[in-house]
């Protein structure tokens, strides 16, 4: 069986993308990062969802980025709330951290080499998503070409392939692929600025895509009925 590396945030899109991943046969091995973000809650349901995946194994780096800074998500900046994230002129929002997908992806090809995986597996969206610039194509065709040059397997000639399984897809079509799957969408996580007990405030961003997706798809989103 093929291995793949995922990267599990422990939010819907990851969960998504690692339960594709599995359906097309590849054996996984589930990476999560703390990396000071204010939504650390989403640690837990990363475990859940690795759990309900069956994963090889579930590896958690704590990558501390808070001291770089940049970002509402790991330090005490408002997270922005109630904005329209369907505007094209909405920007990219104070919730980027900067390069967080090129540091993720690097941890992943590391391990990946390791671990003996030619593919790495990452949720990032290009549709349904609050315009942050490492979610678009171009940046994972970028990548990957790094990737070829940059480690002992692609100079070897074992080319590594960058999975994003839902990039093309809205947020709808997603949470329908996911319930195709048989993914219980109550294990995750979305929200940048939870409540007491990990409530989500469904205002910011990611609450607001989860709200708009689940409502396009026809669903009740789990996390609300509980």
């Amino acid at each position: 069986m093929m291995r793949a590396v995922v990267l599990l945030s422990g939010g819907l899109d990851s969960y998504t993308a690692a339960a594709v991943a599995k359906a097309q046969r590849f054996s996984l091995y589930a990476l999560t990062v703390q990396y000071g973000q204010r939504h650390a809650c989403e640690i837990e349901a990363a475990r859940a969802v690795a759990k309900a995946l069956g994963v090889e194994r579930h590896l958690e780096l704590a990558i501390d980025l808070r001291a770089i800074g940049g970002s509402s998500l790991t330090s005490d900046d408002a997270v922005p709330r109630d904005r329209d994230v369907a505007a094209a002129d909405a920007g990219i929002p104070s919730t980027y951290v900067p390069a967080r997908n090129t540091i993720f992806l690097s941890l992943a090809l590391g391990w990946a080499e390791v671990v003996g995986a030619q593919d790495i597996v990452i949720g990032v969206n290009a549709l349904d998503y609050s315009g942050y610039p490492d979610c678009r194509p171009e940046f994972i065709a970028a990548f990957e070409s790094l990737a070829a040059v940059a480690t002992r397997a692609g100079v070897e000639g074992a080319r590594l392939r960058i999975h994003t399984p839902l990039i093309t897809l809205s947020k709808a079509q997603i949470i329908r692929r996911g319930r195709e799957l048989g993914l219980d969408y109550g294990l995750t996580h979305s929200c940048y600025d939870p409540g007491a007990g990990g409530r989500p405030c469904g205002r910011c961003d990611s609450c607001l895509l989860r709200a708009k997706g689940f409502s396009e798809a026809g669903l009740s989103d789990p996390l609300l009925l509980s």
